[in-house]
């Protein structure tokens, strides 16, 4: 049977995509579950945590705890395991944790339940952009780990879509059924994943070139001696060579930053910044969680109970709650999709920056307006349903501005030798930052009321000069331009006056030098064709040869008499005329 049963070119890359996108379906759909099921009845009486919203918002955060170590654990696992083999052992620890979620019937078993289970979601979530990246051409990249985060909203969309049909249901299965369902997508990439090509760019760092350089032309529908994949191959095994020429730990790298002292190893990094493209990948997780987008993905039925419905009867404030946020999540999920066709047209920083924008714009009116959702005022009720209508603004803005690019930018700021490192470190930051901000969450609208919101109207305002002093650009560029640029050109810490680095179309001189790359490769391959063909041309006239003095051998010994000719093979086109002369 033909590898990947015979898939090649855009086929290929779909289903590389399927397996992705699934993984990421099944990280919204694990994010969001909990939403509706913290302010589920029966699941509050069974844990015993009713009017607990300490315990509450542990149980619910400590999953982060689990996918900040299970992230972690891919920068040694992924590194000599593989992309594949991460992701389906991740995969077998979420069913783990799946099962033994949709089970508890007490807290100490939820929250082992939530780690395992969030150890194994680390370990796919730290993986699957980074082979998303790795398996896709230079112009596809961002557009398909955007897509990723798409359908991770979708998933997120589903929860919520779920637990509010659910919570008509009553009784255990209108929250243990919501937390089984995710085992469907759990079926998908068992049955997807093992097909699939490994990363080309792992490949080659562990010396299977021949199998890597197949893959790369798999991936482009192209013959596997083209030259644009002998450049491509060039280019990634240059990069492993001089990363493994410079190669240091992280633990010494900082090591050096912090005490200031020089070693050749930490020398030979100094031209690639490497601590440097690490915190930036890991900045923007930071910045996503920071944002405060995981004050309602958990918590939007929880936060629209006890910030805006104060008024209403608790029955009637948890079912809007919940609508409103399965509404919510549709509108998400639908401006979300407007980041695809723009992640590459807008580049990576102009998204980030309108998107941080709006979103401090949006926590500032839900701030004002929740000041005056207070009985004193005469229109408190109106005030804080206006206020709704900025929390759905807001996910506008995140749905296009912060969703994708978080997750995509690690794997392309980080070179070869580092970006499963880098990529680690950053979901890394990502659930812990997740982790603080879910934890505090419940006790901080209980004790700060509305002036909770104004810490995320702070942050958002502050990402904006961040990223614009900070941030290179990486959209229209190869894994191995960004090596190039702070290979060659130095990597400036304040980018905003340099060109190359934020300009959204790819930079000329690296469009000319890879155009140069390819005809040298084709020149190669045509010398390589013509030396082959004069060798086929030697190599007739050599058997051609030996068969006459074969011959000739044979009459000298039979003492046959032949005509005195030249010693040549002559053959007519007649079957009957086949005469050899000598």
């Amino acid at each position: 049977m033909k590898p990947y049963f015979g898939l090649k070119g855009n086929w290929l890359t779909f289903w590389v995509s399927v397996a992705c996108c699934t993984d990421m379906t099944l990280f919204g759909y694990d994010q969001g579950v909990f939403g509706g099921v913290n302010v589920t009845d029966d699941y509050l009486d069974t844990l015993g945590i009713r009017n607990n919203s300490s315990l509450l918002s542990t149980i619910t955060a400590i999953y982060d705890i689990g996918c900040f170590f299970g992230a972690l654990s891919c920068m040694w696992f992924g590194e000599k395991y593989g992309r594949k083999k991460t992701i389906l052992v991740g995969t077998s620890i979420m069913t783990v944790g799946a099962i033994l979620q949709a089970s508890a019937f007490s807290p100490a078993q939820m929250i082992v339940a939530r780690i395992i289970a969030g150890v194994g979601n680390g370990m796919n979530t730290g993986t699957a952009p980074v082979w998303q990246s790795e398996t896709s051409k230079a112009n596809l990249r961002g557009m398909l780990v955007v897509i990723e985060m798409v359908l991770n909203i979708a998933g997120f969309s589903l929860s919520n879509w779920v637990t509010y049909g659910f919570s008509f249901v009553g009784g255990p299965v209108s929250w243990r059924f919501p937390i089984a369902f995710q085992l469907i997508f759990i079926f998908i990439l068992f049955g997807t994943v093992p097909w699939l090509p490994e990363s080309p760019r792992w490949l080659m760092a562990k010396g299977r070139i021949a199998e890597a350089e197949q893959i790369l032309a798999d991936v482009d529908n192209k013959e596997v001696d083209d030259p644009f994949i002998l450049q491509q191959s060039n280019e990634i095994q240059y990069a492993i060579r001089r990363e493994r020429e410079d190669s240091v730990s992280l633990s010494k790298l900082l090591w050096a930053s912090i005490t200031r002292r020089k070693t050749p190893a930490t020398e030979g990094n100094k031209g690639q910044h490497v601590l440097r493209r690490i915190a930036l990948g890991a900045g923007t997780q930071a910045m996503q969680q920071f944002s405060g987008i995981n004050v309602t993905s958990y918590y939007l039925p929880y936060v629209l109970q006890n910030s805006v419905f104060t008024n209403l009867d608790p029955q009637t404030a948890n079912t809007q709650s919940r609508l409103l946020a399965a509404c919510n999540s549709v509108s998400y999920l639908f401006f979300g999709s407007l980041g695809i066709p723009i992640v590459e047209r807008g580049g990576r920083r102009f998204l980030m920056m309108v998107g941080a924008a709006g979103q401090s714009f949006c926590y500032l009116m839900i701030t004002v307006l929740l000041r005056y959702n207070q009985p004193q005022f005469t229109y408190a009720n109106q005030v804080a349903e206006a206020s709704v209508a900025f929390f759905f603004l807001y996910y506008v803005f995140f749905g296009f501005g912060w969703q994708g690019v978080p997750w995509l930018y690690p794997t392309e700021i980080n070179g070869l030798g580092t970006r499963t490192k880098g990529a680690a470190i950053g979901t890394a930051t990502n659930w812990l930052v997740n982790f603080i901000v879910v934890e505090i969450t419940p006790p901080a609208i209980d004790n700060l009321g509305w002036q909770f919101y104004i810490i995320w109207t702070v942050f958002n305002a502050a990402f904006v000069p961040i990223v614009y002093f900070l941030y290179p650009e990486t959209a229209g560029r190869t894994l191995e331009d960004m090596d190039r640029y702070y290979r060659e050109d130095g990597g400036n810490f304040l980018v905003w006056r340099d060109a190359d680095a934020i300009g959204r179309k790819r930079p000329r001189k690296y469009i000319e030098y890879e155009e140069s790359e390819v005809r040298r490769h084709s020149s190669v391959i045509s010398t390589k064709a013509a030396r082959q063909a004069v060798d086929a041309v030697e190599k007739e006239k050599l058997g051609s040869q030996r068969m006459e003095n074969v011959l000739f051998m044979v009459t000298l010994k039979s003492g046959t008499s032949f005509p005195s000719r030249s010693l040549s093979v002559v053959s007519s086109d007649d079957p009957g005329d086949n005469q050899h002369y000598f």
